[in-house]
């Protein structure tokens, strides 16, 4: 039997530019036939996309998912929301976090698991200010600094 892993089909680079990651979830959505196999054929876009929570339930808004190449009358619309599946006590931790001030919930990878279900983690993000966006760029340019450095040092 093959080892499975999680493959992934679309990532938001720039969520962790933008947002403090405090923590993450792993949800399952509702998609129509075609859109996975689109999945499966063409990916997604989720760079602009978010969660919002809704009379108890959570949606993800924003995403395009390209239509199936070969779906006909069977393909639905490529922006429309789809709900996500989480649990209730889930759903409304994230509603209760998501009322203070400056809290958000972003999409951060959409993958297909070991048994081959379209899964999405979501993490509750705090905004970055722009003197936190700078520092974050120092910071990695001083790892790159010594990690080459090292590197050099290594070689001689």
């Amino acid at each position: 039997m093959p080892n499975r892993e999680k493959k992934s089909i679309a990532r938001n680079r720039s969520a962790n530019h933008a947002y403090f990651i405090d923590e993450t979830w792993e949800a399952g959505l509702v998609l129509t036939g075609t859109e996975v196999r689109s999945l499966r054929e063409r990916g997604c876009q989720i760079t602009d996309s978010y969660c919002s929570i809704r009379d108890g339930e959570c949606w993800l808004m924003g995403v395009h998912m390209h239509p199936y190449s070969h779906g006909n009358v069977w393909n639905v619309d490529p922006d429309r929301k789809r709900k996500l599946l989480l649990h209730k006590r889930q759903i409304h931790y994230l509603d209760q976090k998501l009322r203070t001030k400056g809290v958000a919930l972003v999409p951060l990878e959409l993958f297909f698991d070991e048994h081959n279900r379209v899964k999405l983690i979501i993490g509750l993000g705090r905004g970055k200010k722009l003197y936190d966006k700078r520092q974050d760029m120092a910071d990695r340019q001083v790892d790159r600094d010594i990690a080459r450095a090292l590197k050099e040092r290594a070689r001689s």
